[in-house]
This record gives structure tokens, sequence and C-alpha cells, in this order.
């Protein structure tokens, strides 16, 4: 979708951010609007259209997640980005099932962004992933290992290594090796992507 056809929002709870992601995206050619808060967020969301949401995951009010929650309750989900400075795993899976079409970690660079947003704008037009995307997705979880897949189904269930490892019988190391080659098979630049691609193709923990 063209970036004149939507609006950006973003909601942070720290002004220097707002502003500088702002400008940033701005430049970029986008549409922006800044809001300080979750709760004023919520407050405006029902008369929004057209968006897609970049929220932080911890601020004071109300956390990134409990706005997505709060949005997919009152039907007024739309197309969201959650960025924290504190990622982890279990946060990127948790936000990707409440909704969240990327979830990126700072210090983060504008390039990455405006391309998640570009993503993140493509479900504003259709809700459900590309079948393309997903099919190439399939054809890529389609080569990994038994062992490759049941280590990739732990990290979705936003497991940390260790508990990997006991759970499989495997030492940590040999985690390592089998979660960088789920990397490399799958083409994910981050934990948080490979995430995003297992959660869109349907590959879930259980």
């Amino acid at each position: 979708m063209p970036v004149a056809d939507y609006t950006v929002h973003i909601v942070d709870d720290e002004e220097a951010v707002r502003k500088s992601l702002a400008f940033m995206l701005t430049v970029n050619g986008f549409a922006v609007r800044i809001h300080d808060t979750a709760s004023a967020f919520l407050d405006m969301a029902p008369a929004l259209r057209n968006g897609v949401l970049i929220t932080d995951l911890r601020m004071p009010d109300m956390s990134g997640i409990d706005l997505l929650r709060r949005l997919q309750a009152s039907k007024l989900a739309m197309p969201s980005i959650v960025i924290s400075g504190h990622g982890d795993i279990p946060m990127a899976v948790e936000a990707m099932k409440v909704g969240a079409r990327d979830f990126i970690e700072k210090p983060f660079e504008d390039q990455v962004v405006v391309e998640a947003i570009h993503r993140a704008a493509g479900f504003l037009a259709d809700q459900t992933p590309a079948d393309e995307e997903v099919d190439v997705i399939r054809t890529r979880l389609d080569t990994l290992s038994e062992r490759e897949r049941q280590v990739l189904k732990a990290v979705v269930s936003g497991m940390p290594n260790k508990t990997i490892a006991y759970e499989l019988d495997i030492s940590p190391r040999t985690v390592e090796v089998h979660r960088a080659n789920v990397m490399s098979k799958m083409k994910a630049r981050s934990l948080p992507q490979l995430v995003r691609m297992a959660i869109s193709a349907g590959f879930a923990a259980g």
C-alpha cells in the first residue's frame, strides 16, 4: 500500500524516542502521529482508519502488549510493530500472539523500521499473510531436520536455551548450533523475525 494511504502512529512514553522516530519516518515520506501514552492512543483509536501502530513494550500506564490486547478485544486491531530495549523471545512470542506483525529490539537501524512498516501496511488491505510468503516459509520449514524442528518449536514457545537443552536432553551448546542452523535455513535475520515467520506459517508449539 502506498505510504500516502496510511498513517504511522507512534506510542512511546519517552519524548526523545517519539520525536526522533517521527522525524526519521517523516523524512522517509510517512505521515506520522505521536501519542505519549497507550491510554491516549486508545481514546482516539475508534476514529482511526488505515493506520500502522508502532508501540514501545514497556510503558508506565499500559504495556505495549496490553495495548494490543485492548485493541484486539475492542475489535480495533491494526497492523502493529512492538519495539523494546529489553527484548527477549518470550516477549516476542507474546507480542505476536496478540497481533504484532514485528518485534524490533533497540537499538535498531532506521531501515529495519521502515521495512517493518511496509510489511505491516500490507495487512491493511489483506489481514492474512500473502500466500506466496507463507509458501516460501513453509518450503524453508521443510528443509529443517527433526531436531531443528524441535528446537524451533521450543523457541516459538518462548523457552530459553538452557530449558530447551534440558527438555531435549542435549547440551546448551548443541542447542545454539541447531538454532543457528534454523536461522540460516529460514533466512531469518533475528530471533523475533524467526518467530514471526513461524507463527505466520502456522508453525505453533505443541
